[in-house]
C-alpha cells in the first residue's frame, strides 16, 4: 500500500502507531489498544520496532489506540530565592564575630560606613573563602590598597563610575557575584535601592553598601578612631583603632559595640605616656 492510495483512516492509524512507538521508547506513557486489532508491533532488530498497518480484510473500521490520561503533575511551587538554609552565611573575619555571630547573611543588605579598611578586610576574608566580589561606585578603593588588604584581585571586579547605568550594573552583578559593594558614586533612588535589595534576596548575594541604604538588615558604623604610627610628628600610619557599633533590624535590632584594630590581626599600640614639656630657661 503506497501513501498515495492510503485512506484517511489508514493515515490516522499510522500516525497513532508512530506516536505509540515514540512514547514506548521514551517511557512517557503506556499504550493500550482497544476496539480492534490495531497496528502490529514486531521487533525489527537493534531495539527498533516494525509497525505495519492492519490487513485490509481485518480493517473493518479504523483501529483505535487509546492513550490513558497522564498522571496529574503536582502543583508548581512558587519560585523562591536562595535562602539561608540552602547556602550558609558568608563568613566574616574572626574579630567581627562578637557583633556578626552569623556572618553575612546571603540575600541580605549590610551597610558599613566610616572605614574603607573594614570593607576591604571583609572582602579579603570573603575572597579567601572562594567568593567573587565587585565594587561599584567607590573610586576611593584602589587596587593596590585592595591587594595590600589581602583581596584576591583575580576575584574582584571594579566599576568605579557606573554613571546613569548604575541600577543595571548593580543588578547584573548581583546575578553572578557573591558580594557586591555599592559606593556613593552609584546614583540610585530609594525605589531602586529597594528593588536591588529584593534582587539580592532572590539571588542569594550579599549587598554591601558604604552609604545609607533604606531597609538594610545590618548597619555597621565607625563612631570613633585613633591612628597610630606617627610619633612626635614623624613616621607612618600603621594601625587604626576604631569603635564599631552594630544596629539594624531583626536579630541586629539590639545595638552592640566592638573595639577593633585595623588592619585586622594587628595588635593595638599602647598610648605613650605624656611627657612634660621642658621648662623655659633664661639665656643671656
Amino acid at each position: 500500500m503506497t501513501v498515495g492510495t492510503m485512506s484517511r483512516e489508514d493515515r490516522a492509524v499510522l500516525a497513532r502507531a508512530a506516536l505509540a512507538r515514540a512514547e514506548q521508547r521514551t517511557g512517557a506513557r503506556s499504550v493500550l489498544q482497544l476496539g480492534g486489532p490495531g497496528p502490529s508491533v514486531e521487533p525489527a532488530g537493534h531495539g527498533a520496532a516494525d509497525i505495519r498497518p492492519p490487513a485490509p480484510e481485518a480493517a473493518a473500521g479504523p483501529a483505535l489506540v487509546v492513550l490513558p490520561h497522564p498522571p496529574e503533575a503536582p502543583a508548581e511551587q512558587p519560585s523562591a530565592g536562595i535562602i539561608t538554609s540552602e547556602r550558609p552565611p558568608m563568613a566574616v573575619p574572626p574579630p567581627l564575630a562578637p557583633i556578626l555571630p552569623e556572618g553575612l547573611r546571603r540575600g541580605g543588605t549590610t551597610v558599613v560606613t566610616g572605614s574603607t579598611s573594614l570593607v576591604l578586610a571583609m572582602l579579603a576574608h570573603a575572597c579567601a573563602g572562594g567568593a567573587w566580589a565587585s565594587v561599584v561606585g567607590q573610586p576611593t578603593i584602589g587596587l593596590l590598597a585592595a591587594a595590600q588588604a589581602g583581596v584576591s584581585l583575580e576575584r574582584l571586579a571594579v566599576v568605579p563610575h557606573p554613571g546613569l547605568e548604575a541600577p543595571t550594573v548593580v543588578a547584573a552583578l548581583l546575578d553572578g557575584v557573591d558580594v557586591v559593594v555599592v559606593g556613593p558614586q552609584a546614583a540610585l533612588t530609594d525605589a531602586e535601592r529597594r528593588k536591588l535589595s529584593a534582587r539580592a534576596r532572590d539571588r542569594g548575594s550579599v549587598l554591601l553598601s558604604t552609604v545609607d541604604w533604606p531597609g538594610a538588615g545590618v548597619v555597621l558604623t565607625v563612631e570613633s578612631g585613633r591612628w597610630t604610627g606617627i610619633d612626635a610628628g614623624e613616621g607612618r600610619l600603621r594601625t587604626h583603632e576604631i569603635r564599631l557599633v552594630r544596629t539594624g533590624r531583626g536579630s541586629a535590632a539590639v545595638p552592640r559595640s566592638l573595639d577593633l584594630t585595623l588592619p585586622i590581626g594587628s595588635a593595638p599600640v599602647p598610648v605613650p605616656a605624656q611627657q612634660a614639656a621642658p621648662g623655659l630657661r633664661l639665656v643671656g
